[in-house]
């Protein structure tokens, strides 16, 4: 048992670091080592990663299901009676108030298999439209602008290798040094090689330190900032006009919200000076090949659609999108962040990142599904409103992998709304705060002990492994799907044996409901995964024969059919298929918004390009010829069979027109401005040694001897004003809440703002005081900004009016 070595992956943070596991004598605990042949992280692993086996212990985990006792506490049950009062529970909700009051909320933690059949258990079994996930609060205003721009979501539409290798890179609140730490030699190679790095932060992170330029605007302006840089770079000469004519749409309205946003007005709003400014266009735009990466700091605000679209505005307007490295990329947080936004636990979006309003998306995939289309509920709630409504339009609630009561904005509030519920059961690896006010309680596997995927940040679909044996009373979140299929699908056994237990087999049933689809996952197969370290999406269905001279081929691909089941004849392909097809045919590739078979220029139905990794053409592979001959790594996939695409929108865009489109926006404040009673900026975020809630690594001695509880970050000005000397109890109090933790006093962040990291519970919780302002297009709460004033403990005393 020693000698077996289960190479797998990480099962936190949007890298999906790569590492080897090796099951301890009994075969139920493992030991990390090295897994240096995986690209993203090459071997290397931050603390968390090395630990995590930590949380397999049972000593830590949940191992037997728990249900609430007429006592009021939770207590040890059987799987049957625990899921004969889930179902029970659910049912009665569903029967007495409709389908509607019944609520999922899942995580962008779960598998890509667990994901799907989430969104296909809410819609098909409970036939509820009340579902949504914790990704709503990451990456959902970087989604949403980027659809806007680009046509399509994809984190990073390239590999994070090509970072050293580009030019420049401004980073806008982002701080990897702490938050995927394996990341950050990307951006050490990146100034070895003679490029530059501009950070865009509030406080001099451990990133920031690292800068060529550190930028701290005022937390909130990032949209000013952006459209100071945009003026300059228009008023300076420094577009790219021909690219803005031949690839782009929208300039001249662009051009114009811009230029109204002069560089002293904007230093005004964001307290950066002109001269930084100047020397940030300087930078980005000397250099052939320049890149923007943005991450929460941008988009969890009130218009972080509209922030993150200032910025892509700058990759458009300077050429640098769609061109060998260079674009926008967004730094993808969760796990599986990128798959868990792709494959239906969103409100309003169906397997393959299709709309779920589109009629054809919905016919396509109610026949993956085996059912009516019409039968498929509309878009629901987002996260916050879902949450919000509970206790109310919502009685009964399915939670999977999350922890709202620490997670959402305006905690207590959301912890009221939970604990006002008719029932609430959630499927957890530990006993989260949330968990804790659980009607029933699921014990459930976690990533050693189950095989699935996981697509990370680059948009690379990773498989992991299973390397050991669950404890015998954990189930997986599969196994859980499939008998509450069972019980509450009035004995249509087509209803249970719509939801396998096996992973590989609900992955076989997504690369249908995906194919054709923007992420199209139709030529992935376990198989690939474990052979190629990984494929990029979109992949379409694999292709058997070589291309002729005309560019078809023939083989095995997408092909149009009718009926149930995979379809098998022959026939042409047209882009408009709606499932596998085995046969022969020929691809088009005439249907822009088709997949368009293998033809020429092959597409999905997003148009994007899905090109052979040619290593010989630098707009394919990314990079130009350079003199040693690098170019980008092969893929593994055999000859005629689509090696993915690492690299998107080198030929066109993924919109009607190929085009990109440029968005016009203006500064607006943050939604709660300072004021004499709340002087002072609240902003949130992450530290090296905890994840996300911290449900899982609070329970890690190692971990928790690094970062032992919160604090509040304060500039000595500050400090002084109140009266406060380090490691003193601070109160931080908002228009929602009160929270305390120890000061924390340094000059790496500014003299108007105070930081707290989000990863604990009880009176240390830091969303106990953000505010959930929603963006108007991704629904996204400003996490990052809301008006909080300061008190001494001690005394009692408030802060001074102002910082």
């Amino acid at each position: 048992m020693r000698d077996t070595v289960t190479p797998t992956h990480c099962p936190y943070c949007a890298l999906q670091c790569g590492m080897n596991l090796t099951p301890a004598p009994d075969g139920r605990a493992v030991e990390v080592s090295e897994r240096a042949d995986f690209p993203v992280n090459r071997g290397a692993l931050c603390g968390k990663g090395r630990t995590a086996p930590a949380v397999l212990s049972s000593s830590v985990r949940l191992t037997s299901p728990l249900v609430r006792s007429e006592g009021g506490a939770l207590v040890p049950a059987s799987w049957e009676e625990a899921l004969a009062r889930v179902a029970e529970g659910l049912g009665r909700t569903r029967a007495e108030y409709g389908a509607d009051a019944v609520g999922v909320f899942g995580g962008g933690g779960l598998t890509n298999e667990k994901a799907y059949s989430l969104g296909k258990f809410a819609r098909v079994v409970l036939g509820t439209s009340q579902i949504d996930y914790n990704g709503r609060f990451c990456m959902s205003s970087a989604a949403a602008a980027g659809g806007k721009a680009f046509g399509l979501d994809r984190g990073l539409p390239f590999p994070l290798e090509d970072i050293p290798r580009t030019g420049c890179v401004i980073l806008v609140g982002s701080n990897p040094a702490e938050t995927m730490p394996p990341s950050l030699r990307y951006f050490t190679e990146l100034r070895e090689n003679g490029g530059t790095l501009i950070v865009v932060d509030p406080r001099r992170t451990k990133t920031a330190e690292q800068a060529d330029l550190h930028l701290a605007p005022r937390p909130g302006t990032d949209l000013a900032l952006a459209l100071g840089l945009l003026h300059l770079i228009v008023a300076e000469g420094r577009t790219d006009e021909a690219y803005i004519r031949e690839r782009t749409s929208g300039w001249e309205e662009t051009r114009a919200a811009a230029m109204a946003h002069w560089p002293e007005y904007v230093e005004r709003i964001t307290g950066v000076p002109v001269p930084e400014l100047r020397e940030a266009v300087r930078l980005f735009c000397e250099p052939e090949a320049a890149m923007v990466l943005t991450a929460r700091g941008p988009e969890q605000q009130s218009k972080g659609t509209d922030t993150v679209g200032a910025w892509i505005n700058l990759c458009l307007a300077t050429g640098r999108a769609g061109r060998p490295l260079s674009g926008y990329g967004c730094l993808t947080g969760q796990g599986n962040g990128q798959g868990g936004r792709e494959h239906g636990q969103k409100a309003d979006q169906l397997p393959g990142y299709r709309k779920l309003t589109d009629p054809a998306a919905r016919a396509h995939v109610a026949e993956v599904w085996g059912v009516d289309p019409d039968s498929l509920p509309g878009p629901g709630r987002s996260a916050y409103e879902l949450l919000d409504a509970l206790g109310t339009d919502i009685r009964s609630l399915l939670l999977m992998g999350s922890n709202p009561v620490v997670s959402a904005p305006h905690a207590a509030h959301i912890e009221e709304r939970i604990r006002s519920l008719d029932f609430l059961a959630v499927c957890d690896v530990v006993l989260s705060e949330t968990a804790a006010l659980a009607d029933v309680v699921l014990p459930v596997t976690q990533w050693a002990e189950e095989t699935g995927t996981t697509t990370n940040l680059e948009g690379r679909v990773l498989l992991r492994r299973r390397a050991i044996t669950p404890p015998e009373g954990v189930r997986s979140d599969l196994e859980v799907m499939h008998e509450l299929a069972a019980r509450l699908g009035g004995g249509d056994r087509n209803l249970e044996k719509g939801f396998p237990t096996d992973p590989e087999e609900v992955f076989e049933e997504l690369r249908r409901a995906s194919a054709g689809g923007p992420a199209d996952y139709s030529g992935i197969t376990y198989r690939r995964l474990a052979e190629e370290n990984g494929v990029f999406w979109p992949c379409p269905a694999q292709v058997d024969g070589p291309l002729d001279a005309g560019g078809t081929r023939t083989g095995t691909g997408i092909g149009t059919r009718t009926g149930t089941g995979a379809g098998t004849g022959t026939g042409t392909r047209t882009g408009t298929g709606t499932g596998i097809g085995t046969g022969t045919g020929t691809g088009t590739g005439t249907d822009p918004r088709g997949i368009g078979g293998v033809g020429h220029v092959p597409r999905n139905a997003a148009g994007i390009d899905a090109l052979l990794d040619d290593p010989t053409r630098a707009d394919v592979t990314g990079r130009p010829d350079t003199a040693d001959g690098a170019s980008a790594p092969r893929s593994g996939a055999a000859p005629g069979v689509h090696p993915g695409t690492p690299r998107l929108f080198l030929d066109r865009f993924a919109t009607e027109d190929g085009r990109a489109r440029f968005v016009p926006v203006s500064h607006r404040a943050v939604a709660e401005e300072p004021d004499d009673e709340y002087p002072v900026l609240l902003t949130t975020g992450r530290v090296v040694a905890q994840y996300q809630s911290g449900a899982q690594t609070r329970r890690v001695d190692e971990l928790n001897a690094a970062a032992p509880g919160p604090f509040v970050e304060l500039h000595p000005r500050l400090a002084e004003r109140l009266g406060a000397a380090e490691g003193d109890p601070v109160a931080v109090v908002s228009r929602r809440g009160r929270a305390v933790a120890p000061a924390r006093i340094t000059t790496a962040i500014r003299p108007d703002t105070v930081f707290m990291p989000f990863h604990w519970a009880g009176e240390g919780r830091a969303n106990t005081l953000t505010n959930p302002a929603l963006d108007p297009t991704s629904r996204m709460p400003e996490f990052k900004a809301c008006a909080v004033r300061l008190e001494a403990v001690e005394a009692g005393r408030p802060a001074p009016s102002s910082p």
